[in-house]
């Protein structure tokens, strides 16, 4: 299969390496004159139950007593397969809305069941951020000609194609505006079953890619939470940030363009139906084995959370708003015994700092899974994280960094990583709460995502679904496949000590392992840099 081309954090790096760059010269937040014109507003499936799935949905909810029915899925090729069946059997409308929908071979096989969808008269409503440019040979764009195809892309650039090399100006003098993305991951089909979480659309996410893996859970989501995402989304769809593509200066692609993208698309659906990757997917259809009963769902009280559209709009007290976390934070303040928080970026800031002093001193047992600098995505972002290993250490928490090759992949629980790529990150984000409630979502423990972009989750009151999640950070947080940080004394005061399993023999390393000069000096670079609150 073909490389990771971006991953989640990528998309954004060069917006906020300009902004460390002093770039923010702008306080424009509302978009420029062309791209805020009149568009249709349109609605989620008013009566899902006149559909297949829903009829099913609704069968599977009576007598649940307003619950919602939940399934884990851990594995990627799981989730690429229920993405597949999902867009396969809906009848009358899929609503799709992803920070990263990456044009690779997991991509671009995505996108062309969603074309085969509209092709059967179902409505395709695709919301997408603008993070990374795609004009380029693009497979997203010239679907929208297709009449049951409509694109949006959230909070756009202006600067397209052969002027892309203009985003960073652009950035420049509209920074403030451009620096907000919608980091938000959902797929609903016929307003029924949803599929949410932490994975974007691409080759990492789905254990694709022979040179990197991303490590994340999904829901597959049933019941009465269906129509509430729904909702979430027909708020993002409708907002003014939302423009459709054809409003972009591009304009409506033609119907020349459409057609060489749907040729496109089906010559690589045939490459890849005889590529390995195809040939091991489950072959049974996940959707089917659902709704019979023979992978069953754990139903279960739950919240949804999510950011308004206008999050960088609203204020606490002068701040910018931070309305998923004030969710998430109160359910986690009620943990009695412990708090597991799992992170691939971790830049709490002094209130979350504050705010794990507080369970610390209630003698709640707090533990911490993020990337190490050796495993993560996203140099970036390491830079906030260095500043807080110390303070959590000192504060009690429990500090683990993931191993990008695991020591043990394969655990009782089942494989950690597929064993095809080169190189495991870690990308879910969940905070699982006395092993009774879970968080699972598009959140990150950072300032990036408390405050700046837009996000969406569930609050899951089960013991199953957060056992289940317990067991996967217990597997991941072993000796041999994660470090643990501890502060040891040395000269001149305290330091940072790593130890880990290498051949069931254990090893300690004074400073961050498995990292040559070059990416340590080039975090010693960017630390200098104002940029927490980017990151």
């Amino acid at each position: 299969m073909g490389p990771a081309r971006v991953t989640a954090r990528a998309a954004v790096q060069r917006l906020m390496l300009a902004a460390a760059a002093g770039l923010l010269v702008a306080a424009c937040t509302s978009l420029p004159p062309g791209l805020d014109g009149p568009k249709t507003e349109s609605a989620a499936l008013a009566r899902p139950e006149g559909t297949t799935l829903g009829r099913e949905a609704l069968g599977l909810a009576k007598a649940r007593a307003g619950r919602s029915g939940f399934r884990l899925i851990v594995d990627g090729t799981d989730s690429f397969a229920l993405r597949l069946a999902l867009a396969r059997r809906a009848e009358r409308t899929l609503d799709v809305q992803y920070f990263l929908l990456l044009q690779d071979d997991t991509g671009k096989l995505v996108l062309e069941a969603l074309r085969a969808a509209a092709d059967r008269g179902v409505r395709v409503r695709i919301l997408i951020d603008d993070a990374v440019k795609f004009d380029d040979d693009s497979a997203i764009r010239p679907l929208s000609a297709h009449p049951n195809i409509e694109i949006r892309i959230y909070n756009p650039f202006v600067a397209r194609r052969e002027l892309g090399l203009l985003r960073w100006a652009e950035f420049a003098l509209e920074g403030q505006r451009l620096n907000y993305r919608m980091h938000n991951k959902l797929f609903v089909a016929d307003n029924a079953i949803a599929v949410t979480g932490g994975r974007n659309v691409g080759d990492a996410y789905f254990q694709a890619s022979t040179e990197l893996e991303l490590g994340d859970f999904d829901l597959l989501v049933a019941g009465p939470m269906v129509q509430q995402m729904s909702r979430s989304f027909d708020q993002y769809w409708n907002d003014q940030l939302a423009v459709p593509v054809e409003s972009l200066p591009l304009g409506k692609p033609t119907k020349e363009e459409y057609e060489r993208c749907r040729e496109a698309l089906a010559a690589h659906q045939t490459k890849m139906a005889d590529s390995p990757y195809v040939r091991a997917l489950p072959k049974r259809d996940p959707v089917t084995d659902v709704v019979n009963g023979r992978a069953p769902l754990i139903w279960a009280k739950a919240t949804l959370a999510y950011d308004a559209p206008d999050k960088a709009q609203t204020t606490r007290d002068g701040q910018p708003g931070r309305l998923m976390w004030e969710r998430v934070a109160a359910a986690a303040e009620q943990a009695k015994r412990e708090l597991i928080i799992v992170s691939p970026y971790l830049v709490p800031g002094p209130p979350e700092m504050e705010f794990l002093r507080r369970l610390r001193e209630r003698g709640v047992r707090v533990r911490i899974l993020t990337n190490s600098l050796a495993s993560t995505d996203m140099p970036i972002a390491h830079v906030g994280y260095v500043r807080y290993r110390v303070p959590l250490l000192e504060a009690g928490c429990e500090l683990y960094e993931v191993r990008p090759l695991l020591g043990e992949p394969k655990t009782e629980h089942g494989f950690i990583k597929s064993g095809s790529s080169e190189h495991f990150g870690l990308h879910a984000k969940v905070f699982v709460i006395d092993r009774e409630r879970v968080f699972v979502g598009s959140m990150n423990f950072d300032r990036r995502s408390l405050s700046v972009n837009t996000e969406i989750g569930v609050i899951i009151e089960s013991s199953e679904i957060s056992k289940a999640i317990a067991a996967r950070f217990e597997a991941i947080a072993q000796p041999a496949n994660s470090y643990r940080l501890a502060l040891v004394d040395a000269s001149g005061g305290r330091a940072l000590r790593w130890t880990t399993q290498v051949g069931g023999k254990e090893v300690a390393f004074a400073s961050d392992p498995d990292v040559d000069t070059g990416k340590r000096l080039v975090i010693d670079a960017l630390s200098i840099l104002p940029i927490e609150n980017l990151l």
